[in-house]
């Protein structure tokens, strides 16, 4: 065993100089941890959610200190290509694997394992587990604004493992093309594969578009289940301290070889820094299952639609240390049945959730 820890120590040593000396080696983390209060009466694991348990992405749990996710990520560059090991631990690295299943929970911790090899100045080349390109909000909480996820992103992919090719016309324009397993999986469980694009560009200094598009048949013994996404993600920096974002889903459905089911949504985002140390976002949310196509259903499993309302605040008390208060309504629209309970086993359609989450990230 002191082989084996003196071992460990070497490594992490030259690991951690030649992160600090700018050497090929990076490291890279966080750590979130976070207690909101559910005002419906409702306390401990999943008390956050509702019938179908993607009422909530992510913080499930109620008046309840919790971690939310530990992250580690390394990045080697050997010239022109990149390895990346990006591990996760805690419950929402356990959630964000949820379609995953093998013989062996060590997978459960890969977030991200991917090579990416630059061909040249134009193209680029990337195979392995890597995040999905649909969507505004990402997993890691250092990255967003508001601490807990729009319903956009609990509803849509969170990761795909295949190849993809990455084009960078100029500085304006850029596209990409992959081919993956599917949805949310390190395996495929059929022959199909999904296909993914994305078109981005630039219209004018400040503002980034991203038309994104994703297709895949996760139909199991021969049984047809087909899903499509369109989804448009941007935002424009207004000023040095304002910026505007937006989320959609104009059309999203699901084909089950019988009935074709749609979804659609859009999120806005307004985000600004009122002192160098304190900023204010709001995000203003409606998604809309009523048809049944994606994973927001109520308690008699049919589809259901909500209206989502979040302000976060962003404190930065140090460079590495994040403090995130916030307060998020939403209120639902069931096809049937109810989407909630409150303390007394009662149904609601509506919760408010107020807390906060301390991020340390390096």
């Amino acid at each position: 065993m002191k082989k084996v820890y003196l071992a460990i120590v070497s490594i992490l040593t030259a690991f951690s100089v030649s992160a600090q000396e700018g050497g090929p080696l990076t490291l890279s983390g966080y750590v979130d941890t976070y207690y909101f209060a559910n005002l419906n009466g409702v306390s401990g694991p999943g008390a956050n959610l509702g019938a179908s348990g993607f009422e909530r992405i992510f913080d499930h749990n109620a008046n309840s200190f919790q971690v939310g996710l530990a992250q580690l990520m390394t990045t080697y560059e050997a010239g022109a290509v990149t390895g990346v090991i990006d591990l996760t631990f805690g419950n929402h690295g356990d959630l964000g694997n949820y379609v995953w299943v093998s013989g062996s929970q060590t997978g459960m911790a890969i977030k991200q394992a991917y090579l990416s090899w630059a061909m040249n100045d134009v193209f680029s080349l990337s195979a392995g587990t890597f995040g999905t390109n649909v969507g505004y909000e990402v997993i890691d909480a250092p990255a967003n604004f508001n601490y807990s996820l729009s319903n956009l992103f609990g509803n849509g992919p969170f990761y795909h493992t295949g190849i993809k090719m990455d084009v960078a016309v100029s500085d304006k324009f850029a596209f990409m093309l992959g081919v993956n397993n599917g949805l949310d999986s390190k395996d495929d469980f059929n022959k199909a594969k999904g296909i993914m694009a994305q078109i981005y560009t630039a219209p004018v200094d400040g503002w980034d578009v991203y038309l994104n598009y994703y297709a895949s048949d996760e139909g199991l013994a021969g049984a047809t289940e087909k899903y499509k996404w369109f989804d448009i993600t941007t935002s424009y920096q207004v000023t040095d301290n304002f910026l505007i974002g937006l989320n959609a889903v104009p059309y999203g459905s699901l084909n089950d070889g019988v009935d074709t089911k749609k979804w659609s949504g859009a999120a806005l985002y307004l985000n600004g820094s009122l002192t160098e140390k304190f900023g204010l976002g709001v995000r203003a949310e409606r998604f809309d299952n009523s048809e049944g196509g994606m994973y927001l259903l109520d308690e008699n499993g049919d589809g259901s639609a909500v209206t989502s309302l979040t302000l976060t605040g962003n404190v930065d008390i140090t460079d590495h240390l994040m403090f995130k208060p916030e307060v998020r309504f939403d209120s639902y629209s069931p096809t049937s049945g109810f989407q909630l309970v409150d303390g007394d086993g009662a149904g609601k359609n509506n919760q408010t959730t107020i807390g906060a989450a301390m991020i340390f990230h390096f």
